[in-house]
């Protein structure tokens, strides 16, 4: 299990580098990611720069969700992008790299995503509900955004959560 940063930390306001060619060091940050993900209790989704790597890879897995919801199962995703949203959805969103808060958001409610498989292989699909609210939250860490960017009032959808347990590895 790799450290997790927490804001302030710089590097998670930084955006990431594409990928442009798998290598070994590609491959050690998706099984820190997976690593990394499973280890945290509830935790559905990492994106590297949480451990310290911009780079843009990103993991997902909501069937890890308390709820049952409609997914795709463990994803990994190198490169992503959205290249079409639709719908709106507003909902509690918290963060690993900010362990005390959580806060409101706007989020798409069906996206259509491109990137790469763990396999370097080119995929295309289309997410929806709270696995489409979990990529979109990854893929802006990739660009430097935590979900504080994105709540539409900082003194109304902001909360302390209660009972927060932070690990500093």
């Amino acid at each position: 299990m790799q450290k997790i940063l927490t804001i302030p930390d710089p590097i998670l306001k930084t955006p990431s580098i594409a990928i442009n060619e798998f290598t070994q060091q590609t491959y050690k940050v998706i099984d820190k990611l997976a690593q990394t993900m499973r280890a945290n209790t509830g935790c559905v989704g990492i994106a590297a720069p949480q451990i310290g790597e911009l780079t843009r890879i990103i993991v997902v897995d909501v069937s890890l969700y308390r709820k049952s919801v409609p997914n795709r199962g463990f994803s990994v995703l190198v490169n992503p992008k959205i290249i079409k949203s639709e719908g709106r959805r507003f909902g509690r969103e918290g963060c690993l790299s900010v362990p005390e808060l959580t806060g409101n958001v706007w989020r798409s409610d069906k996206i259509e995503v491109e990137a790469h498989d763990e396999n370097n292989k080119k995929i295309s699909f289309t997410a929806q509900g709270f696995e489409a609210v979990v990529f979109q939250h990854e893929i802006d860490h990739l660009d430097g955004l935590l979900f504080l960017d994105r709540v539409a009032s900082v003194k109304t959808d902001i909360f302390r959560r209660k009972n927060i347990v932070i690990n500093h590895n």
